[in-house]
């Protein structure tokens, strides 16, 4: 499994947001599919809400990658 490294300059930021500056989804549009098909995981629960507000500490899943929020 592959993890990114990221770190959290503001207090959180929004899921979709996170998946972009990440490269794991190329658009918004292609953010937002993810995250409306189940295929998210936070902290190991599904998450379907787009606008999540993601914060230091938490980790983001899919499929083979994950992201470290730091």
């Amino acid at each position: 499994m592959d993890t990114i490294e990221f770190r959290l300059k503001e207090e959180f930021i929004p899921l979709i947001q996170l998946l972009k500056f990440t490269g794991i989804a190329e658009s918004g549009a292609q953010a937002s599919e993810l995250v409306e098909s189940g295929l998210v995981l936070c902290n190991g629960e599904i998450e379907t809400r787009k606008r999540y507000k993601v914060r230091k500490g938490d980790t983001i899943q899919i499929e083979s990658q994950s992201v470290l929020v730091l």
